[in-house]
């Protein structure tokens, strides 16, 4: 399916022919469907196929954001409403993507974060110009079902499959995404035999999922998992006790689910987020919206299946920022223990689901030098939401395929002097090169663009070079980055100056053990 003409921007997909833009030295075409709207007697279903049009479709714009409340920190143009008929995507490629003579160039799918319940692809954060245009690559961003709609199981209710609810919706949306790239990337250039895989927070979770997911087997070749929540996948127990509590608070008779596709998207939006807040307040550490153990989308817990070497075997960027938790702080976020009363009931509520690690917490705690004092409760939380989690996953993986570690420490004058770090979702500006323009960024409010910017093209030049061949060299260095395993455990420490360290935070790894701590 190669394109129209050379200049045009027309391609042509299964589902009809779209039209797009040229800007920024980079092609683009965007709200592209994937899948049919899941409105209406669709909500809770299994996305199907897209609807045909006829002519060429104006693809100049993003498509809607799935239902949610957006946060003011997103950044999101004006004109992007927010609609349940959002199974669309985006494509940008370079200028020279499909024409005669060029060979079809890396896909990297990239899966935003938000928790699982907030989130687009059309954040200013995600703006792919400078990744495509100076690393050659095609990348393609997807919107998926959120919050309830995505992330609520509602099938222990439908025992009988008479209502068509599905697990893991916003999962299988991703997937979907995925089947399209395989079948109509090549229209815009891409090879579909090589796709990057990439995502970040609920993004990277989602990565992880699909990394051992049978209906995601073949669809992407490599992977990069940024600020994984990897343990947060919960089982068929606690998701049927979250869509109980979900169908209460919403007045509905669990015998008759199926009357939630009568209610708006906005009330079951608004009642996600009461459930998000009273689940994270019971239960420190866990989700309310999350994926879980379906037997079908993710048959076992992805770290389970991992460790039993049933992961699909493709090289691997897996990695962490060193104060992922001064978000959660900052934003007084219910999402994330800080405080040394959660963190104790975190480990108190890890114990009622496994018996055998009752008195763990305190083993743990020793390990972190003035706890509970000063910052140590965040980064018992950050350990045990991103950092341990990843390391177990990386372990695990480095015996399947080519596994690269990092953490990242790099932070502007302001953040450092802000106490808020390398925190959460601050590495997504240096992988994309989308910093805001000159004067016009407030983390660079006291100086460091230059080096930032610096960083910024290490890790562009690595995460593509991953893209092409599976190696995240830089500037042809292979030797620059060394692959991760559970003997010399190297990581690449992205900073100023990248150092390459073996088993940081040793005493802290030690005393977690290699004991997978989560909630089932």
């Amino acid at each position: 399916m190669a394109a129209d003409s050379i200049g045009s921007m027309v391609r042509r997909t299964r589902g009809g022919a779209v039209g797009g833009a040229h800007a920024g030295g980079v092609l683009s075409w965007k709200g592209i469907p994937y899948a049919a709207p899941p409105w209406r007697e669709r909500r809770f279903r299994a996305p199907e196929a897209p609807h045909p049009w006829e002519g060429i479709r104006d693809a100049t714009r993003f498509g809607p954001m799935a239902p949610q409340t957006p946060l003011r920190s997103m950044e999101v143009a004006p004109d992007v409403r927010i609609s349940e008929n959002c199974l669309t995507l985006n494509v940008f490629a370079p200028e020279d993507a499909g024409r005669p003579g060029v060979d079809p160039k890396p896909v990297m799918v990239w899966i935003h974060g938000g928790g699982y319940f907030n989130g687009t692809p059309a954040q200013r954060y995600y703006d792919p110009t400078v990744l495509v245009r100076e690393g050659d690559v095609i990348v393609v961003t997807v919107a998926y079902r959120l919050g309830a709609l995505g992330f609520v199981d509602f099938t222990a209710l439908d025992p009988t499959g008479e209502h068509g609810f599905v697990a893991n919706a916003g999962l299988r949306d991703q997937i979907a995404a995925l089947e399209w790239v395989r079948d109509d990337i090549a229209a815009f250039g891409g090879d579909p035999g090589n796709v990057t895989l990439f995502g970040e927070s609920a993004g990277g979770g989602s990565v992880v999922s699909l990394l051992t997911s049978p209906r995601a087997a073949g669809l992407f070749h490599r992977a990069i998992a940024q600020s994984a929540p990897v343990s947060s996948v919960y089982g068929p127990a606690r998701s049927e006790t979250v869509a109980r509590r979900f169908l209460d608070m919403a007045g509905i008779d669990p015998a008759h689910p199926e009357r939630l596709r009568d209610r708006s998207a906005r009330e079951l939006v608004a009642l996600g987020g009461e459930l998000i807040a009273q689940v994270s307040s019971d239960v420190p550490g866990t989700l309310a919206l999350a994926p879980v153990v379906d037997g079908d989308v993710l048959p076992d817990y992805p770290l389970e299946l991992e460790r039993a070497g049933k992961a699909h075997p493709v090289p691997l960027i897996i990695g962490t920022n060193h104060d992922e938790s001064s978000f959660f702080k900052l934003m007084r976020s219910p999402l994330m223990p800080i405080t040394p009363e959660a963190v104790d009931q975190m480990f108190a509520e890890i114990a009622v689901d496994r018996p055998e690690l009752e008195g763990v917490g305190s083993r743990i705690t020793s390990a972190y030098p003035s706890y509970p004092r000063r910052r140590t409760p965040a980064e018992v939380s950050r350990d045990a939401a991103f950092r341990m989690p990843s390391i177990w996953l990386a372990e695990a993986h480095a015996r399947l395929a080519p596994t690269f570690m990092y953490r990242f420490d790099h932070a502007t004058p302001l953040l450092k002097r802000s106490g808020m770090g390398a925190t959460h979702a601050s590495e997504l500006a240096y992988v994309f090169g989308s910093f805001g323009p000159w004067g016009r960024d407030l983390v660079f409010a006291l100086g460091g663009r230059r080096e930032a910017g610096e960083v910024s093209r290490r890790m562009r030049d690595r995460w593509t070079s991953f893209a092409r061949d599976g190696v995240p060299t830089l500037g042809g260095d292979a030797s620059a980055w060394p692959t991760y395993d559970d003997r010399t455990r190297s990581t690449l420490v992205i900073d100023a100056q990248d150092t390459v360290v073996d088993d940081p935070d040793s005493a802290q790894r030690r005393a977690w053990g290699p004991e997978v701590l989560a909630f089932l």
